[in-house]
């Protein structure tokens, strides 16, 4: 399946959809939404802290690693489809039911964990291509660039306070007992959600038919793409690998989860902090510019003085990467014609992009298994962070819309 096929852009851009109204509005419509984005990112952040006290080795590490990306690069057309089906209320609420179940089935043993983290991340790739499009339509434009904020620093805090139980609760119990800690948030995602069922379904753009082309074919898309894919894939690398990388430099086994608890702290900051700043701008290269140079100097503290300054490289780290990857939905968002095009820009770039983040965490495995350091790994997602700023600029403005709209 390529992402390039199936979904088009208008060259004429339609009167955008006014923001829609529904029953479940206000104060529900916001309690929903900080609840979905509150377990978003939980059941994967449990890998890293765990892997130490759990015992699990490199190969096991490095597939649970891989499950995620790999599954929400290949589901991430389902939100699309979705979103054409049931609206994007509706495809939050089944897809945060299926979070449920994924949650629950994660405990079953190793098999229930793999099986388990593939459920969970195919419903977590139905929600972030939704959410966007959920956003851009519910809440009026100026409250953009904060709900993506919220969005991020929910899921971060969400992550970190789970991230902090995972050893203690597993060092008590057992490993299977701190894999269930991600359940209460599901469930409470899926509570939040179900007013949104009573919201009216989407109304078709209005506007003039246009030429339409191919997604795939614009340089916007590709940029899009390539910035989503590499962020994410230094995201993922470094969530795997930080606490084995702080065990190896001399840092006690319950220190490296607290510092990766720090870690996806500064994840919840730089998400609230990315979006908030660059949803009001028209350019968002200095943003791009900036995360790239705040992941890196993490990225270089953990090179240099791993041991000695691990909580600070943590946070900058974190910082660096939560705004990174909250960036990408204003740029999905303020790069977009109408709703259509946002979720068509959110879908190919999620496909492609988690498709390229899936070989991070095995390319870190093979780099550190060759040369038995972890200084070329690192060396080599910093200059994966400086490609990716390159391909990136044309992500970061609005170009000539009349001409592309890429």
């Amino acid at each position: 399946m390529t992402p390039t096929t199936a979904t088009t852009v208008r060259t004429n851009p339609p009167t955008p959809t006014p923001t829609r109204t529904a029953p479940a509005s206000g104060a529900l419509l916001v309690l929903g939404f900080v609840l979905l984005s509150l377990n978003s990112r939980v059941a994967f952040g449990q890998v890293g802290p765990l892997a130490p006290v759990a015992g699990w080795g490199a190969g096991t590490v490095t597939v649970l690693a891989l499950i995620p990306p790999l599954c929400m690069g290949l589901f991430a057309p389902l939100g699309a489809l979705a979103r054409r089906r049931l609206g994007e209320e509706r495809g939050l609420f089944w897809a945060s039911v299926l979070l449920v179940g994924g949650a629950v089935v994660r405990t079953a043993g190793m098999p229930g964990l793999y099986l388990g983290t593939a459920l969970v991340a195919a419903a977590v790739a139905v929600v972030n291509v939704l959410i966007p499009v959920f956003v851009r339509a519910r809440f009026a434009p100026r409250r953009i660039g904060t709900m993506m904020g919220v969005y991020a620093l929910s899921m971060g805090a969400g992550s970190a306070v789970v991230a902090a139980l995972v050893a203690p609760v597993a060092g008590a119990w057992s490993w299977e007992a701190a894999i269930a800690l991600a359940v209460v948030p599901a469930v409470l995602a899926a509570v939040g959600m179900a007013p949104q069922l009573r919201a009216d379904r989407p109304a078709p753009a209005v506007g003039a038919p246009g030429v339409r082309r191919p997604v795939g074919r614009t340089a916007l898309a590709w940029s899009l793409t390539a910035y989503f894919g590499i962020q994410t894939l230094v995201f993922y690398a470094t969530l795997a690998w930080l606490p084995t990388i702080l065990v190896g430099a001399g840092v006690s086994r319950t220190t490296a989860g607290t510092d990766q608890a720090v870690m996806i702290l500064g994840l919840a900051v730089g998400g609230f902090l990315a979006p908030t700043l660059a949803a009001a701008r028209r350019d968002q290269r200095p943003h791009i510019l900036g995360v790239v140079a705040v992941c890196g100097l993490g990225l270089l503290g953990l090179l240099l003085a791993p041991a000695a300054g691990a909580p600070a490289w943590a946070g900058i780290l974190g910082i660096g990467m939560g705004g990174g990857q909250a960036l990408a939905g204003v740029l999905f968002t303020r790069r977009g014609t109408d709703q259509d095009h946002v979720a068509a820009l959110s879908t190919m770039a999620q496909t492609g992009g988690y498709l390229i983040s899936a070989v991070g965490p095995a390319l870190v495995a093979v780099l550190h298994g060759g040369t038995g350091s972890w200084t070329v790994p690192l060396l080599a997602l910093i200059g994966l962070l400086l490609v990716g700023a390159v391909l990136s600029m044309r992500a970061g403005h609005d170009g000539t819309r009349g001409a592309e709209q890429g």
